[in-house]
């Protein structure tokens, strides 16, 4: 039995009336934590060229980042748990400025592999704590929704948001502010944070569970680790399957451990609900698929079209607002007809859009070729994502929301790690087997054929990556539908009672 006593300072029932500018405090940092992972991508040749990075080494810069956020997550939802959700979010923000500080003036590779580091694991304590105020916030169905509306389209949103950011101040600026920019939207949410969130805890004699904190971040940097090793290499790799084989056989010892606890890190019943297990699970698919879209629709632009790095960045910006209207359709539509429908079509359109964005040719036009797909998908994923994040948390214990809430943002980040290693696999392999046919009355020079071959080589591998996409966000779609059987009026169900609200 857990020694955790029930103290509700504020009841549940009665609506925090600042709650909707901890909404707007919640955004900025949810924001800034899911752009970071996207906006070094664009900025990366650059760095690498300021600081001397090897090419082999270029991976370490998104890698690092990875790495620590997705291990730390759980240790970091629990803290967050005990210490109290606002005080582990504003200790997460003064965290996450002061790294990217520490990154913006890195002098050689190491400090800025150290910087994105420590931002990973700042990011961890600051993410679950964010959703779980969310959570204890908004304690009305509706307004729920529509918070979760806001946190869904940001998700959605944030890695395009970060391609487009990255472009801009990389063009424009400096690569450095890539970093730099982190510090001030971190230090505004502080701020702000002070009089408009309220503080939410489990009351109680804090445990850590440091057997279960340990198993589990070493588990998952181990595959995590493994996985970056297999998409820089192969999956047969010597220094891939090692660590993934360690990391797996750690997780089964953390899992063993965790449904021995008194007090464990993870408690099994967030995992044994069926409703909240789909959710995850889904989120996992969702994550495989997206992840590597936006890594090859950049090389597709910047590679094959020659595009700038801010012009790249800006072509994303209608999926980002496809995203937002999507989530906001969808934060009206929850409330009236449940998750099961629309999380469900949601994955399917997504799961189309991948499929028609298959057929992508060296010479397809923005317009004709790109921009349908994109819109198709970003509808789909609004529609996914408000959803997800919803039923994540659905009928969970006040206790274990911060849990509850580490485990989304590690099945995202985990399940973006993996999917981008497999479709880093399939585009390399598919390439180099495909074979380009040129008419023999083609105008073309011998140099231009060498050109339009490697491309088609490589736009081939890329469509490859998008069509294992559609298969996944289809998959995803018949995972939700049989495994979340709730309707709307079971969706409110979140229990705040061992929660205390200060």
């Amino acid at each position: 039995m857990s020694d955790v006593s029930v103290n509700n300072v504020q009841h549940a029932d009665v609506p925090d009336p600042r709650r909707w500018f901890a909404l707007v405090v919640i955004a900025i940092a949810q924001l800034m934590v899911i752009l970071d992972s996207s906006i070094i991508n664009i900025a990366l040749p650059h760095a690498a060229e300021a600081l001397k990075i090897s090419s082999k080494n270029y991976q370490w810069a998104v890698t690092a980042y990875t790495l620590t956020f997705g291990g730390f997550l759980l240790l970091g939802g629990r803290i967050g748990d005990y210490v109290g959700r606002k005080k582990a979010f504003m200790i997460g923000l003064l965290g996450f400025a002061a790294a990217s500080l520490l990154g913006g003036f890195a002098v050689d590779q190491q400090m800025l592999f150290g910087a994105r580091a420590l931002q990973g694991c700042f990011g961890a304590l600051l993410a679950p704590a964010a959703l779980s105020l969310i959570s204890v916030t908004f304690t009305d169905s509706k307004e729920r929704a529509k918070a979760f509306g806001v946190y869904g389209a940001l998700s959605g949103v944030g890695a395009a948001i970060g391609l487009i950011a990255g472009g801009l101040l990389t063009q424009y600026v400096s690569w450095r502010w890539c970093m730099f920019v982190n510090t001030p939207m971190a230090l505004i949410a502080y701020a702000l944070a002070i009089p408009n969130v309220k503080e939410s805890r489990i009351e109680g004699h804090p445990h850590y569970d440091v057997p279960g904190a340990l198993t589990a971040t070493a588990g998952m940097i181990s595959v995590v680790f493994g996985v970056s090793q297999a998409a820089k290499y192969s999956w047969g790799a010597t220094s891939a399957w090692p660590f993934m084989a360690l990391g797996g056989a750690l997780l089964a010892l953390f899992f063993f451990l965790e449904s021995r606890s008194k007090q464990p890190l993870l408690p099994m019943r967030i995992l044994a609900d069926r409703v909240r297990g789909g959710a995850f699970l889904t989120q996992v698919l969702v994550a495989m698929a997206l992840f590597g879209m936006f890594l090859w629709m950049t090389f597709y632009f910047q590679g094959v079209h020659q595009y700038s790095a801010v012009k790249s960045g800006l072509l994303f910006l209608p999926f980002s607002l496809g995203v937002i209207f999507s989530a906001g359709l969808t934060s009206a539509l929850l409330p009236k007809f449940g998750p099961r429908p629309l999380a469900t079509i949601g994955t399917f359109i997504a799961a189309v859009g991948f499929l028609i964005l298959s057929n992508l040719k060296p010479d397809s036009t923005y317009l004709t070729g790109v921009l349908p797909s994109l819109l198709i998908i970003s509808i789909g994923l609004g529609l996914a994502f408000v959803t997800l994040a919803s039923t994540a948390l659905f009928n969970v214990a006040g206790q274990d929301t911060g849990a509850a809430s580490a485990v989304l943002n590690t099945a995202q980040q985990l399940g973006g790690s993996f999917g981008t290693a497999i479709q880093q696999t399939i585009v390399v392999s598919t390439a180099a087997s495909f074979t380009v046919v040129i008419g023999a009355n083609s105008m073309m020079s011998k140099s231009q054929m060498m050109q339009y071959v490697a491309a088609a080589k490589q736009v081939h591998g890329y469509d490859q990556a998008f069509r294992f996409g559609s298969a996944v966000m289809l998959f995803a779609s018949i995972i939700f539908f049989f495994m979340v059987n709730i309707d709307r009026h079971h969706l409110g169900q979140h229990d705040q009672g061992s929660v205390a609200v200060h």
